[in-house]
């Protein structure tokens, strides 16, 4: 049966052209309901496929045909079946699939409605191709794509240039961290002679802990994670990339396109564990991006700016899981974080579609009985979303604080720290937005309304995914079975050997404890939070005046001024001196002097040809003549 399940990705591809060839044509929802078939065909697949490896079947390659071929040099062009790219696959087709719906709705009035689509389409085959390629260089032409994907989505509605900046400050910042991916791959072709995850994790066996060739490679494939998934110090353009419509950050920032970085490193497990040095390195970026973004995200006043930088903590998160060699928890917690974050994004689109567009929380507030659905699906996504019991969200970051735990006790630390920084943004725009006394603008002609079906129902299936998802990964000493763990075994059962982690076991009651603590100071946070946005809420206590620290955290530690002067104005400045000194007054010049002195020769040699037949005579008896003396010569 799995050899047919390359027909996944062929239907968003069929999608996309069936819309783009017919983008005037399709009238109505037809667009919508035809990019949401193309995209439920493959998750019933990947059902199937899943199903498959639930009863026991091995993994699969799938060869489509010979595609690159020299020397000794043989790369097909295939696919990867195991259960590492079928959760991915469940992931992007149930969650996208999802995000359609709710687009249909979401984007029903949008002039763009069928050119939205197709995009959408579009992304959800690259990203298909990113999880399923069974070499590097076919999850490199996913990882391009979803680039290029992303930045017609973020620049969707193209006529403001603010978003148009915002896409390509996405394009470019992505760039950066592919040209690490880039050099990553010449090096693994160097070493390994192939791109084959199953031929290079079959040599590395044979590798030393602590190779330095291993550690570039490994480093430079971090630098193209840093990028794609939003990390210190290529963070900036995710939030800038809340420009697209409210669907594409649901779908592209918080449950398919950042995680890329995250598979990627999974995927590779087998050569990270053998550098300790970029296991550090992964594990240090991590906990900084965790913390600085969770910092910004308790300041900001737009509802999806502080999701966006929700997204960056815990993708931080996520790789401080990685860091720590507890890789199922880094992708139970990818799994986990894509319901609930996908459901709160949603709800926030719901709450900006009540409000006709309207995002700054300062003008919100008492909308829990005006819109009740949307307030009590964003409730689960804020509970879900902080580690509340039983939520998905408690049982992924349980497992991934134990990991960190086993690196150590700042790391852990730190890693409490950041999970408390999401319990307060997270509840402070909740009781901002939906307690309190009203600050909105209400149009009578407009009145504030509940959003329809399709969208509701949609993020109704994402608050069931958000409660019960973490039942997959209920550990040992709460009486489940840790299935997430069992089913992900055979991917990282080998990785697993080589993690050495300071105290490789703990007791049952410290792990008891280490799950207590962060518990009882989350729900602590949360009564804080209520008492200051609630009981005393005020506008001057929701917009106070800020003291330093303050005011750096919530200018966001002013990262992207520094980068406009260390980068955009040198840059910006070498490129006026080049255009107006090298340009113009040597290359144009010299091009132009050489249009010149060709009318010049032309205008002067012109006079030869007189008609006069005696001087063309005389012009070939001096040619002979000369051709005569210099043949006499040589």
């Amino acid at each position: 049966m799995l050899r047919f399940i390359w027909l996944i990705p062929l239907f968003p591809l069929i999608g996309f052209l069936l819309i783009a060839l017919n983008v005037r044509r399709l009238k109505g929802s037809m667009a919508g309901v035809l990019a949401s078939a193309m995209v439920l065909i493959p998750f019933i697949l990947s059902l199937v496929a899943f199903g498959c490896f639930l009863y026991g079947a091995p993994a699969k390659t799938v060869d489509l045909f010979s595609w690159i071929s020299f020397d000794k040099l043989s790369i097909p062009f295939s696919f990867l079946f195991d259960r590492l790219s079928v959760l991915m696959l469940l992931i992007v087709t149930g969650v996208g699939f999802l995000i359609h719906v709710y687009s249909i709705g979401y984007m029903k009035d949008d002039a763009g409605f069928n050119r939205f689509f197709s995009y959408l389409n579009l992304f959800v085959f690259f990203m298909l191709l990113l999880v399923l390629g069974s070499n590097y260089l076919i999850l490199f032409i996913g990882w391009e794509g979803v680039g290029l994907s992303s930045y017609l989505l973020i620049g969707f509605w193209f006529k403001n240039q603010e978003y148009n900046n915002a896409a390509k400050k996405a394009f470019i910042m992505n760039r950066i961290g592919d040209l690490g991916f880039l050099l990553a791959l010449f090096l693994l072709l160097q070493q390994f002679g192939t791109l084959n995850f199953a031929e290079i994790f079959a040599k590395s066996s044979t590798i030393p802990v602590g190779n330095l060739t291993i550690t570039f490679i490994t480093l430079l494939l971090f630098a193209g994670a840093v990028g794609k998934s939003a990390q210190i110090p290529l963070f900036t353009w995710l939030p800038d990339a809340m420009a697209g419509p409210t669907p594409v950050s649901a779908l592209i920032h918080a449950a398919t396109m950042v995680t890329a970085g995250i598979y990627m490193v999974a995927r590779t497990n087998l050569l990270f564990v053998l550098s300790p040095v970029t296991m550090m390195v992964i594990s240090g970026v991590g906990i900084a991006t965790a913390l600085m973004a969770g910092s910004i995200a308790m300041f900001q006043n737009d509802i999806k700016k502080i999701l966006a930088y929700s997204t960056v903590s815990q993708l931080g998160f996520m790789f401080v899981a990685l860091g720590s060699g507890a890789f199922t928890g880094a992708m139970f917690h990818l799994t986990t974080h894509a319901f609930f974050k996908a459901l709160l994004f949603l709800a926030a689109g719901s709450v900006i579609h009540a409000l006709h567009g309207e995002q700054d929380i300062r003008k919100m507030g008492g909308l829990k009985d005006k819109i009740p659905v949307t307030f009590w699906l964003f409730v689960v996504g804020s509970l879900a979303i902080a580690g509340i019991p039983p939520l998905s969200g408690f049982f992924s970051k349980d497992m991934i604080l134990l990991g960190a735990y086993h690196s150590g006790p700042v790391l852990w630390t730190l890693s409490v720290v950041a999970a408390l920084m999401t319990t307060i943004y997270m509840f402070r725009l909740l009781f901002i937005v939906f307690w309190g006394k009203s600050t909105v603008a209400e149009d009578p002609k407009h009145p504030i309304h509940e959003s329809p079906k399709t969208m509701t129902v949609p993020m109704s299936v994402l608050a069931v995914l958000s409660v019960v998802g973490g039942l997959l990964g209920v550990p040992h000493l709460l009486g489940g079975s840790d299935q997430i763990g069992s089913f992900l075994n055979p991917i990282f059962a080998v990785s697993a050997y080589f993690v050495k982690q300071e105290g490789a076991e703990v007791s049952s009651q410290t792990e008891l404890w280490l799950l207590v603590i962060p518990l009882v100071l989350i729900f602590g946070l949360i009564y804080l939070t209520y008492a200051r946005f609630v009981k005393n809420r005020s506008i001057e206590q929701v917009e106070p005046e800020r003291s330093f620290v303050s005011n750096l955290i919530y200018k966001k530690f002013y990262v992207d001024e520094l980068y406009e002067a260390t980068v955009l104005k040198p840059v910006a400045s070498l490129s006026t001196f080049f255009h107006d000194v090298i340009e113009i007054n040597v290359i144009d010049r010299f091009v132009n002097q050489t249009g010149v002195f060709v009318v010049w020769i032309g205008k002067n040699i012109r006079y030869m040809q007189n008609g006069n037949v005696g001087a063309y005579l005389f012009y070939m008896v001096i040619c002979i003549i000369l051709i005569l003396f210099l043949n006499l010569f040589k």
